[in-house]
Protein backbone atom coordinates (compact mmCIF):
# COMPACT_ATOMS: atom_id res chain seq x y z
CA UNK A 1 0.00 0.00 0.00
CA UNK A 2 1.69 3.18 -1.18
CA UNK A 3 1.17 6.61 0.32
CA UNK A 4 2.40 10.07 -0.72
CA UNK A 5 4.09 10.62 2.64
CA UNK A 6 6.20 7.48 2.22
CA UNK A 7 7.33 8.63 -1.21
CA UNK A 8 8.03 12.09 0.17
CA UNK A 9 10.30 10.81 2.94
CA UNK A 10 11.62 7.60 1.40
CA UNK A 11 15.09 9.03 0.72
CA UNK A 12 15.45 10.25 4.31
CA UNK A 13 14.38 6.86 5.64
CA UNK A 14 16.84 5.05 3.37
CA UNK A 15 19.66 7.31 4.56
CA UNK A 16 18.64 6.79 8.18
CA UNK A 17 18.83 3.01 7.79
CA UNK A 18 22.27 3.37 6.21
CA UNK A 19 23.33 5.66 9.09
CA UNK A 20 22.39 3.21 11.86
CA UNK A 21 24.41 0.56 10.07
CA UNK A 22 27.46 2.75 9.41
CA UNK A 23 27.34 4.46 12.88
CA UNK A 24 29.12 7.59 11.59
CA UNK A 25 27.92 11.18 11.81
CA UNK A 26 24.68 11.95 9.97
CA UNK A 27 21.59 14.04 10.61
CA UNK A 28 18.87 15.37 8.30
CA UNK A 29 17.91 18.04 10.84
CA UNK A 30 20.14 21.16 11.00
CA UNK A 31 21.40 22.04 14.48
CA UNK A 32 22.09 25.68 13.56
CA UNK A 33 19.14 28.03 14.27
CA UNK A 34 19.98 30.07 11.17
CA UNK A 35 18.88 27.14 9.01
CA UNK A 36 15.33 27.71 10.25
CA UNK A 37 15.06 31.29 9.01
CA UNK A 38 16.44 34.71 9.77
CA UNK A 39 13.80 35.36 12.43
CA UNK A 40 13.46 31.80 13.76
CA UNK A 41 14.38 32.68 17.34
CA UNK A 42 11.91 35.58 17.50
CA UNK A 43 9.19 33.59 15.73
CA UNK A 44 9.70 30.69 18.15
CA UNK A 45 9.45 33.04 21.10
CA UNK A 46 6.23 34.53 19.72
CA UNK A 47 4.74 31.06 19.25
CA UNK A 48 5.69 30.17 22.82
CA UNK A 49 4.22 33.41 24.17
CA UNK A 50 0.91 32.58 22.49
CA UNK A 51 0.59 29.50 24.72
CA UNK A 52 0.98 31.49 27.94
CA UNK A 53 -2.05 32.55 29.97
CA UNK A 54 -4.26 30.41 27.77
CA UNK A 55 -5.89 27.03 27.31
CA UNK A 56 -3.97 24.51 25.23
CA UNK A 57 -6.43 22.98 22.77
CA UNK A 58 -6.52 19.24 22.13
CA UNK A 59 -9.69 17.61 20.81
CA UNK A 60 -9.42 14.42 22.85
CA UNK A 61 -12.16 12.16 24.22
CA UNK A 62 -13.10 11.84 27.86
CA UNK A 63 -12.26 15.34 28.99
CA UNK A 64 -12.86 15.79 32.73
CA UNK A 65 -11.51 19.28 33.37
CA UNK A 66 -8.43 21.37 32.72
CA UNK A 67 -5.21 21.31 34.76
CA UNK A 68 -1.74 22.83 34.59
CA UNK A 69 0.74 24.11 37.15
CA UNK A 70 3.99 24.53 35.24
CA UNK A 71 6.44 27.04 36.69
CA UNK A 72 9.37 28.25 34.61
CA UNK A 73 12.74 27.69 36.34
CA UNK A 74 13.53 31.16 34.97
CA UNK A 75 10.75 32.75 37.02
CA UNK A 76 8.36 33.34 34.12
CA UNK A 77 4.71 32.55 34.90
CA UNK A 78 3.18 30.24 32.27
CA UNK A 79 -0.45 29.86 33.36
CA UNK A 80 -1.28 27.22 30.75
CA UNK A 81 -4.02 24.65 31.25
CA UNK A 82 -4.44 21.37 29.41
CA UNK A 83 -7.40 19.01 28.99
CA UNK A 84 -7.37 16.28 31.60
CA UNK A 85 -8.97 13.25 30.01
CA UNK A 86 -10.10 10.03 31.63
CA UNK A 87 -7.49 7.33 30.91
CA UNK A 88 -10.18 4.78 30.07
CA UNK A 89 -11.52 7.06 27.33
CA UNK A 90 -8.05 7.55 25.85
CA UNK A 91 -7.39 3.80 25.91
CA UNK A 92 -10.72 2.99 24.27
CA UNK A 93 -10.18 5.62 21.57
CA UNK A 94 -6.64 4.33 20.95
CA UNK A 95 -7.90 0.77 20.48
CA UNK A 96 -10.63 1.92 18.12
CA UNK A 97 -8.03 3.74 16.00
CA UNK A 98 -5.83 0.67 15.52
CA UNK A 99 -7.43 -1.35 12.68
CA UNK A 100 -6.80 1.10 9.84
CA UNK A 101 -3.34 1.88 11.20
CA UNK A 102 -2.47 -1.83 11.17
CA UNK A 103 -3.78 -2.28 7.63
CA UNK A 104 -1.71 0.66 6.40
CA UNK A 105 1.47 -1.40 6.74
CA UNK A 106 5.07 -0.49 7.62
CA UNK A 107 5.76 1.81 4.65
CA UNK A 108 2.74 4.03 5.21
CA UNK A 109 3.25 4.17 8.95
CA UNK A 110 6.89 5.12 8.44
CA UNK A 111 5.91 7.86 6.00
CA UNK A 112 3.42 9.34 8.45
CA UNK A 113 5.94 9.20 11.29
CA UNK A 114 8.58 10.94 9.19
CA UNK A 115 6.08 13.66 8.31
CA UNK A 116 5.40 14.18 12.02
CA UNK A 117 9.15 14.51 12.59
CA UNK A 118 9.45 16.96 9.69
CA UNK A 119 6.68 19.13 11.16
CA UNK A 120 8.33 18.96 14.58
CA UNK A 121 11.60 19.99 12.98
CA UNK A 122 9.94 23.03 11.43
CA UNK A 123 8.83 24.21 14.89
CA UNK A 124 12.16 23.46 16.59
CA UNK A 125 12.64 26.97 17.94
CA UNK A 126 9.09 27.06 19.28
CA UNK A 127 9.87 23.80 21.04
CA UNK A 128 13.14 25.29 22.31
CA UNK A 129 11.37 28.07 24.19
CA UNK A 130 8.82 25.61 25.57
CA UNK A 131 11.56 23.31 26.83
CA UNK A 132 13.66 26.16 28.19
CA UNK A 133 10.78 27.44 30.31
CA UNK A 134 9.74 24.06 31.65
CA UNK A 135 13.01 22.15 32.11
CA UNK A 136 15.44 25.00 32.80
CA UNK A 137 17.74 24.21 29.89
CA UNK A 138 19.44 27.25 28.38
CA UNK A 139 17.86 28.31 25.10
CA UNK A 140 20.52 26.98 22.72
CA UNK A 141 20.77 23.68 24.55
CA UNK A 142 16.97 23.42 24.53
CA UNK A 143 16.92 24.13 20.80
CA UNK A 144 19.44 21.41 19.99
CA UNK A 145 18.47 18.76 22.55
CA UNK A 146 14.70 19.16 22.24
CA UNK A 147 14.75 19.99 18.53
CA UNK A 148 17.07 18.37 15.98
CA UNK A 149 18.80 15.98 18.39
CA UNK A 150 15.49 14.68 19.73
CA UNK A 151 14.21 14.36 16.17
CA UNK A 152 17.34 12.37 15.32
CA UNK A 153 16.41 9.94 18.07
CA UNK A 154 12.84 9.67 16.81
CA UNK A 155 13.98 9.03 13.26
CA UNK A 156 16.54 6.52 14.49
CA UNK A 157 13.75 4.54 16.17
CA UNK A 158 11.64 4.65 13.00
CA UNK A 159 14.58 3.43 10.94
CA UNK A 160 15.30 0.50 13.27
CA UNK A 161 11.64 -0.49 13.45
CA UNK A 162 11.01 -0.15 9.71
CA UNK A 163 14.10 -2.23 8.94
CA UNK A 164 12.99 -4.97 11.35
CA UNK A 165 9.48 -5.05 9.91
CA UNK A 166 10.74 -5.10 6.32
CA UNK A 167 12.79 -8.19 7.14
CA UNK A 168 9.44 -10.01 7.20
CA UNK A 169 8.08 -10.60 3.66
CA UNK A 170 4.41 -9.96 3.02
CA UNK A 171 4.02 -13.37 1.38
CA UNK A 172 5.98 -16.42 0.28
CA UNK A 173 5.48 -19.57 -1.78
CA UNK A 174 6.38 -22.68 0.16
CA UNK A 175 7.19 -25.77 -1.93
CA UNK A 176 8.37 -29.07 -0.46
CA UNK A 177 9.53 -31.88 -2.80
CA UNK A 178 7.68 -35.21 -2.41
CA UNK A 179 9.84 -37.57 -4.45
CA UNK A 180 7.89 -38.96 -7.38
CA UNK A 181 4.71 -37.26 -6.19
CA UNK A 182 3.86 -33.64 -6.97
CA UNK A 183 5.41 -31.23 -4.50
CA UNK A 184 3.44 -29.77 -1.66
CA UNK A 185 2.79 -26.11 -2.40
CA UNK A 186 1.39 -23.44 -0.11
CA UNK A 187 1.04 -19.69 -0.13
CA UNK A 188 1.93 -18.09 3.19
CA UNK A 189 1.07 -14.53 4.17
CA UNK A 190 2.66 -12.62 7.03
CA UNK A 191 1.15 -9.64 8.81
CA UNK A 192 2.86 -7.32 11.31
CA UNK A 193 0.59 -7.04 14.34
CA UNK A 194 1.22 -4.55 17.15
CA UNK A 195 1.18 -5.45 20.82
CA UNK A 196 -1.48 -2.87 21.71
CA UNK A 197 -1.78 0.48 23.43
CA UNK A 198 1.54 2.03 24.48
CA UNK A 199 2.06 4.30 27.48
CA UNK A 200 4.97 6.73 27.23
CA UNK A 201 5.85 8.14 30.67
CA UNK A 202 8.02 11.23 30.22
CA UNK A 203 10.62 12.83 32.47
CA UNK A 204 10.98 16.44 33.59
CA UNK A 205 14.42 17.25 32.18
CA UNK A 206 14.51 15.94 28.59
CA UNK A 207 10.85 15.48 27.67
CA UNK A 208 11.32 15.11 23.90
CA UNK A 209 14.82 13.61 23.64
CA UNK A 210 13.88 10.79 25.99
CA UNK A 211 10.29 10.34 24.80
CA UNK A 212 10.62 10.35 21.02
CA UNK A 213 12.38 6.96 20.73
CA UNK A 214 9.58 5.08 22.46
CA UNK A 215 6.83 7.21 20.92
CA UNK A 216 7.96 6.65 17.34
CA UNK A 217 9.09 3.04 17.84
CA UNK A 218 5.61 2.17 19.09
CA UNK A 219 3.70 4.25 16.55
CA UNK A 220 5.53 3.00 13.47
CA UNK A 221 5.05 -0.62 14.54
CA UNK A 222 1.29 -0.09 14.70
CA UNK A 223 0.76 0.69 18.37
CA UNK A 224 -1.24 3.76 19.44
CA UNK A 225 0.55 5.86 22.07
CA UNK A 226 -0.71 7.67 25.15
CA UNK A 227 1.90 10.23 26.19
CA UNK A 228 1.92 10.77 29.95
CA UNK A 229 3.62 14.10 30.56
CA UNK A 230 5.37 14.98 33.82
CA UNK A 231 3.07 17.43 35.66
CA UNK A 232 5.88 20.00 35.82
CA UNK A 233 6.78 19.72 32.10
CA UNK A 234 3.71 19.39 29.92
CA UNK A 235 3.99 22.02 27.17
CA UNK A 236 6.74 20.40 25.04
CA UNK A 237 4.89 17.10 24.78
CA UNK A 238 1.54 18.84 24.32
CA UNK A 239 3.04 20.55 21.27
CA UNK A 240 4.43 17.24 19.98
CA UNK A 241 1.10 15.45 20.48
CA UNK A 242 -0.81 18.25 18.75
CA UNK A 243 1.54 18.03 15.75
CA UNK A 244 1.22 14.24 15.60
CA UNK A 245 -2.58 14.35 15.80
CA UNK A 246 -2.78 16.93 13.01
CA UNK A 247 -0.55 14.89 10.68
CA UNK A 248 -2.44 11.66 11.40
CA UNK A 249 -5.77 13.31 10.63
CA UNK A 250 -4.46 14.88 7.43
CA UNK A 251 -3.12 11.49 6.33
CA UNK A 252 -6.53 9.89 6.75
CA UNK A 253 -6.04 8.20 10.10
CA UNK A 254 -7.65 8.56 13.50
CA UNK A 255 -5.93 11.29 15.52
CA UNK A 256 -6.46 9.25 18.69
CA UNK A 257 -3.51 7.09 17.70
CA UNK A 258 -1.57 9.66 19.75
CA UNK A 259 -2.99 11.39 22.82
CA UNK A 260 -1.83 13.34 25.85
CA UNK A 261 -2.47 12.23 29.42
CA UNK A 262 -1.93 14.81 32.16
CA UNK A 263 -2.31 14.72 35.90
CA UNK A 264 -1.34 16.73 38.95
CA UNK A 265 1.53 16.10 41.34
CA UNK A 266 -0.93 15.71 44.19
CA UNK A 267 -2.99 13.07 42.37
CA UNK A 268 -0.77 11.04 40.03
CA UNK A 269 -2.33 8.46 37.69
CA UNK A 270 0.71 6.73 36.18
CA UNK A 271 0.63 3.68 38.46
CA UNK A 272 -3.06 3.07 37.88
CA UNK A 273 -2.83 3.45 34.12
CA UNK A 274 0.40 1.46 33.77
CA UNK A 275 -1.21 -1.66 35.20
CA UNK A 276 -4.35 -1.53 33.02
CA UNK A 277 -4.75 -4.78 31.02
CA UNK A 278 -4.99 -2.86 27.74
CA UNK A 279 -1.63 -1.16 28.24
CA UNK A 280 0.75 -3.50 26.44
CA UNK A 281 3.86 -1.32 26.08
CA UNK A 282 5.44 1.12 28.53
CA UNK A 283 8.35 3.47 27.94
CA UNK A 284 9.65 5.22 31.04
CA UNK A 285 12.41 7.70 31.73
CA UNK A 286 13.02 8.98 35.25
CA UNK A 287 14.07 7.99 38.74
CA UNK A 288 14.93 4.38 39.56
CA UNK A 289 12.27 3.90 42.24
CA UNK A 290 9.30 4.19 39.88
CA UNK A 291 11.19 2.50 37.05
CA UNK A 292 11.83 -0.52 39.25
CA UNK A 293 8.17 -0.51 40.32
CA UNK A 294 7.04 -0.58 36.69
CA UNK A 295 9.36 -3.46 35.83
CA UNK A 296 7.99 -5.44 38.77
CA UNK A 297 4.29 -4.58 38.64
CA UNK A 298 3.32 -3.87 35.01
CA UNK A 299 3.47 -7.55 34.15
CA UNK A 300 0.95 -7.30 31.31
CA UNK A 301 3.22 -4.97 29.32
CA UNK A 302 6.63 -4.96 27.73
CA UNK A 303 8.42 -2.33 29.82
CA UNK A 304 11.37 -0.27 28.59
CA UNK A 305 13.06 1.83 31.27
CA UNK A 306 15.88 4.32 31.34
CA UNK A 307 16.40 5.19 34.97
CA UNK A 308 19.52 6.58 36.58
CA UNK A 309 22.78 5.50 38.09
CA UNK A 310 26.15 6.65 39.33
CA UNK A 311 28.36 7.57 36.40
CA UNK A 312 32.05 7.21 37.21
CA UNK A 313 35.40 8.52 35.97
CA UNK A 314 38.78 6.91 36.69
CA UNK A 315 41.73 9.28 36.35
CA UNK A 316 45.14 7.62 36.02
CA UNK A 317 47.29 9.66 33.62
CA UNK A 318 46.88 12.10 30.76
CA UNK A 319 49.03 13.77 28.13
CA UNK A 320 46.91 16.95 28.15
CA UNK A 321 46.19 17.77 31.78
CA UNK A 322 44.73 21.23 31.16
CA UNK A 323 42.58 19.89 28.32
CA UNK A 324 41.21 17.22 30.67
CA UNK A 325 40.38 19.82 33.32
CA UNK A 326 38.61 22.03 30.78
CA UNK A 327 36.63 19.07 29.50
CA UNK A 328 35.62 18.02 33.01
CA UNK A 329 34.69 21.59 33.99
CA UNK A 330 32.29 21.83 31.07
CA UNK A 331 30.97 18.32 31.68
CA UNK A 332 30.15 19.00 35.33
CA UNK A 333 28.57 22.37 34.51
CA UNK A 334 26.42 21.45 31.50
CA UNK A 335 22.75 21.87 32.45
CA UNK A 336 23.80 21.85 36.10
CA UNK A 337 24.40 18.10 36.05
CA UNK A 338 20.70 17.39 35.42
CA UNK A 339 21.49 14.72 32.85
CA UNK A 340 21.46 10.94 33.20
CA UNK A 341 24.88 10.92 31.50
CA UNK A 342 26.65 13.42 33.78
CA UNK A 343 29.52 11.90 35.81
CA UNK A 344 29.19 12.06 39.56
CA UNK A 345 32.03 10.07 41.09
CA UNK A 346 35.67 10.58 40.08
CA UNK A 347 38.33 8.18 41.32
CA UNK A 348 41.97 9.22 41.46
CA UNK A 349 44.90 7.19 42.79
CA UNK A 350 46.82 8.30 45.86
CA UNK A 351 49.86 7.74 43.63
CA UNK A 352 48.71 10.81 41.69
CA UNK A 353 47.99 11.63 38.06
CA UNK A 354 50.89 11.22 35.66
CA UNK A 355 51.24 14.12 33.21
CA UNK A 356 54.03 15.31 30.85
CA UNK A 357 54.82 18.00 33.43
CA UNK A 358 55.12 15.53 36.30
CA UNK A 359 52.88 13.72 38.76
CA UNK A 360 49.93 15.67 40.16
CA UNK A 361 48.86 14.50 43.60
CA UNK A 362 45.29 13.45 44.24
CA UNK A 363 44.87 16.41 46.57
CA UNK A 364 46.19 18.83 43.95
CA UNK A 365 43.94 17.31 41.30
CA UNK A 366 40.90 18.12 43.44
CA UNK A 367 42.08 21.71 43.84
CA UNK A 368 42.88 22.04 40.14
CA UNK A 369 39.47 20.72 39.11
CA UNK A 370 37.72 23.10 41.51
CA UNK A 371 39.72 25.99 40.06
CA UNK A 372 38.95 24.89 36.49
CA UNK A 373 35.21 24.86 37.20
CA UNK A 374 35.39 28.29 38.83
CA UNK A 375 37.42 29.73 35.96
CA UNK A 376 35.05 28.29 33.39
CA UNK A 377 32.09 29.91 35.15
CA UNK A 378 33.74 33.21 36.12
CA UNK A 379 31.73 35.15 33.51
CA UNK A 380 28.09 34.99 34.70
CA UNK A 381 26.69 35.78 31.25
CA UNK A 382 28.55 32.81 29.80
CA UNK A 383 27.96 30.60 32.82
CA UNK A 384 24.17 30.76 32.70
CA UNK A 385 24.16 29.68 29.06
CA UNK A 386 25.88 26.45 30.10
CA UNK A 387 24.34 25.89 33.53
CA UNK A 388 20.77 26.66 32.59
CA UNK A 389 18.44 26.66 35.60
CA UNK A 390 17.55 24.12 38.27
CA UNK A 391 14.37 22.37 37.15
CA UNK A 392 13.09 21.18 40.52
CA UNK A 393 13.07 22.54 44.05
CA UNK A 394 13.97 19.00 45.14
CA UNK A 395 17.28 19.32 43.28
CA UNK A 396 17.94 22.68 44.91
CA UNK A 397 17.35 21.13 48.34
CA UNK A 398 19.59 18.20 47.42
CA UNK A 399 22.51 20.58 46.88
CA UNK A 400 22.06 21.95 50.41
CA UNK A 401 22.03 18.48 51.96
CA UNK A 402 25.00 17.23 49.95
CA UNK A 403 27.42 19.65 51.60
CA UNK A 404 27.38 17.42 54.66
CA UNK A 405 28.63 14.39 52.72
CA UNK A 406 32.29 15.36 52.44
CA UNK A 407 34.94 18.08 52.40
CA UNK A 408 33.95 20.93 50.13
CA UNK A 409 36.50 21.46 47.34
CA UNK A 410 34.26 23.93 45.55
CA UNK A 411 31.01 25.18 47.01
CA UNK A 412 27.86 25.65 44.99
CA UNK A 413 26.60 29.20 44.78
CA UNK A 414 23.63 30.95 43.23
CA UNK A 415 24.20 33.08 40.13
CA UNK A 416 21.95 35.92 39.10
CA UNK A 417 20.80 35.52 35.53
CA UNK A 418 21.37 38.74 33.54
CA UNK A 419 18.08 38.36 31.63
CA UNK A 420 15.88 36.39 34.01
CA UNK A 421 16.06 37.79 37.57
CA UNK A 422 13.83 35.03 38.89
CA UNK A 423 15.94 32.18 37.50
CA UNK A 424 17.16 29.47 39.87
CA UNK A 425 20.81 29.02 38.82
CA UNK A 426 23.46 27.18 40.88
CA UNK A 427 27.08 26.33 40.16
CA UNK A 428 28.44 22.80 40.75
CA UNK A 429 29.26 21.50 44.20
CA UNK A 430 32.52 19.51 44.30
CA UNK A 431 33.26 17.35 47.33
CA UNK A 432 36.15 15.19 48.48
CA UNK A 433 35.23 11.94 50.23
CA UNK A 434 37.12 8.92 51.47
CA UNK A 435 37.00 5.60 49.63
CA UNK A 436 35.35 4.08 52.68
CA UNK A 437 32.50 6.62 52.62
CA UNK A 438 30.35 4.66 50.21
CA UNK A 439 27.11 6.18 51.46
CA UNK A 440 28.15 9.39 49.74
CA UNK A 441 29.54 8.43 46.36
CA UNK A 442 27.67 5.17 45.71
CA UNK A 443 24.27 6.87 45.71
CA UNK A 444 22.93 9.04 42.93
CA UNK A 445 22.72 12.73 43.85
CA UNK A 446 20.92 14.19 40.86
CA UNK A 447 22.02 17.71 40.02
CA UNK A 448 25.26 19.74 40.14
CA UNK A 449 26.95 17.50 42.72
CA UNK A 450 30.19 15.58 42.16
CA UNK A 451 32.72 13.69 44.29
CA UNK A 452 36.48 13.20 44.13
CA UNK A 453 37.40 9.89 45.75
CA UNK A 454 41.03 9.00 46.50
CA UNK A 455 41.82 5.30 46.06
CA UNK A 456 45.08 3.54 46.96
CA UNK A 457 45.82 2.73 43.31
CA UNK A 458 44.38 2.93 39.82
CA UNK A 459 43.55 -0.76 40.03
CA UNK A 460 41.50 -0.05 43.16
CA UNK A 461 39.83 2.87 41.36
CA UNK A 462 38.80 0.63 38.48
CA UNK A 463 37.59 -2.14 40.76
CA UNK A 464 35.51 0.23 42.86
CA UNK A 465 34.06 1.98 39.80
CA UNK A 466 33.06 -1.36 38.32
CA UNK A 467 31.37 -2.36 41.55
CA UNK A 468 29.48 0.93 41.71
CA UNK A 469 28.25 0.50 38.15
CA UNK A 470 27.28 -3.13 38.60
CA UNK A 471 25.35 -2.39 41.80
CA UNK A 472 23.92 1.07 41.13
CA UNK A 473 23.97 1.22 37.35
CA UNK A 474 25.46 3.84 35.04
CA UNK A 475 24.84 5.26 31.59
CA UNK A 476 28.42 6.49 31.12
CA UNK A 477 31.92 5.54 32.30
CA UNK A 478 35.14 7.42 31.55
CA UNK A 479 38.84 6.77 31.92
CA UNK A 480 41.86 9.01 31.52
CA UNK A 481 45.06 7.06 30.99
CA UNK A 482 48.14 6.86 28.80
CA UNK A 483 48.95 3.39 30.12
CA UNK A 484 47.90 0.60 27.68
CA UNK A 485 47.54 -1.85 30.54
CA UNK A 486 45.20 0.44 32.47
CA UNK A 487 43.21 1.09 29.31
CA UNK A 488 42.79 -2.63 28.74
CA UNK A 489 41.58 -3.10 32.32
CA UNK A 490 39.12 -0.22 31.89
CA UNK A 491 37.76 -1.69 28.65
CA UNK A 492 37.34 -5.09 30.25
CA UNK A 493 35.59 -3.52 33.26
CA UNK A 494 33.19 -1.64 30.99
CA UNK A 495 32.30 -4.86 29.19
CA UNK A 496 31.71 -6.75 32.42
CA UNK A 497 29.59 -3.92 33.83
CA UNK A 498 27.76 -3.32 30.55
CA UNK A 499 28.41 0.41 30.33
CA UNK A 500 29.57 2.74 27.55
CA UNK A 501 33.20 3.85 27.90
CA UNK A 502 34.76 7.18 26.91
CA UNK A 503 38.54 7.42 26.76
CA UNK A 504 40.71 10.52 27.26
CA UNK A 505 38.14 13.15 26.31
CA UNK A 506 39.97 16.48 26.24
CA UNK A 507 38.48 18.46 23.36
CA UNK A 508 35.01 19.28 22.01
CA UNK A 509 33.26 15.99 22.82
CA UNK A 510 31.92 15.41 26.34
CA UNK A 511 30.88 12.24 28.12
CA UNK A 512 27.36 13.51 28.77
CA UNK A 513 26.64 13.99 25.07
CA UNK A 514 25.11 11.22 22.97
CA UNK A 515 24.90 11.35 19.19
CA UNK A 516 21.93 9.97 17.28
CA UNK A 517 22.61 7.27 14.66
CA UNK A 518 26.05 6.65 16.20
CA UNK A 519 26.01 6.31 20.00
CA UNK A 520 24.01 3.60 21.71
CA UNK A 521 22.46 5.47 24.66
CA UNK A 522 22.48 3.12 27.67
CA UNK A 523 22.94 -0.59 27.16
CA UNK A 524 20.25 -2.33 29.17
CA UNK A 525 23.03 -4.40 30.72
CA UNK A 526 23.23 -2.71 34.12
CA UNK A 527 20.65 -1.38 36.61
CA UNK A 528 20.54 2.13 35.09
CA UNK A 529 18.36 0.94 32.19
CA UNK A 530 16.77 -2.24 30.91
CA UNK A 531 16.87 -1.05 27.29
CA UNK A 532 19.12 0.73 24.82
CA UNK A 533 18.16 3.83 22.85
CA UNK A 534 18.13 2.62 20.17
CA UNK A 535 18.87 -0.90 18.96
CA UNK A 536 16.96 -3.76 17.37
CA UNK A 537 15.82 -5.14 20.71
CA UNK A 538 14.18 -1.79 21.51
CA UNK A 539 11.84 -2.08 18.53
CA UNK A 540 11.44 -5.78 17.72
CA UNK A 541 9.39 -6.59 20.81
CA UNK A 542 6.76 -4.01 19.87
CA UNK A 543 5.15 -6.20 17.21
CA UNK A 544 4.28 -9.80 16.42
CA UNK A 545 4.10 -11.60 13.10
CA UNK A 546 0.83 -13.41 12.41
CA UNK A 547 0.73 -15.76 9.43
CA UNK A 548 -1.90 -17.45 7.34
CA UNK A 549 -1.31 -20.31 4.87
CA UNK A 550 -3.26 -22.14 2.20
CA UNK A 551 -2.69 -24.85 -0.39
CA UNK A 552 -2.11 -23.81 -3.97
Amino acid sequence: MSHPLFEKHKETLTKAVAAIEARGYWSPYPENPRAYGEHATEDGRAAFEAYRNAQFYLDQPGMIDRVGAEISPYGLPLNITYPRCHPDALIAAAKAAMPNWIKAGPDVRAGVCLEILARLNACSMEMAHAVMHTTGQALMMAFQAAGPHAQDRGLEAVAYAWREMKHVPESAIWEKPQGKNPPLRMEKRFTIMPRGVALNIACSTFPTWNSYPGLFASLVTGNPVIVKAHPAVILPLAIAVAVARKVLKEAGFDANLVSLLVDEAASPVAKEVATQPDIRLIDYTGGPAFGNWLEKNAQQAAVFTEKAGVNCIVIDSIDDYKGMLRNLAFTLSLYSGQMCTTPQTMFVSSEGVATPEGVVSAEQFGKDLAFAVSKFLEDPARAVEVLGAIQSTATEARIERARELGTVLRDSSAIEHPHWPGACVHTPLLLKVALSDERAYMEEHFGPIAFVVEAPSTSASLATAERVIREQGAITFSVYTTNPGVLQMAEEASLRAGVALSINLTSGVFVNQSSGFSDFHATGANPAANACLTDSAFVAGRFFVVQSRRHI
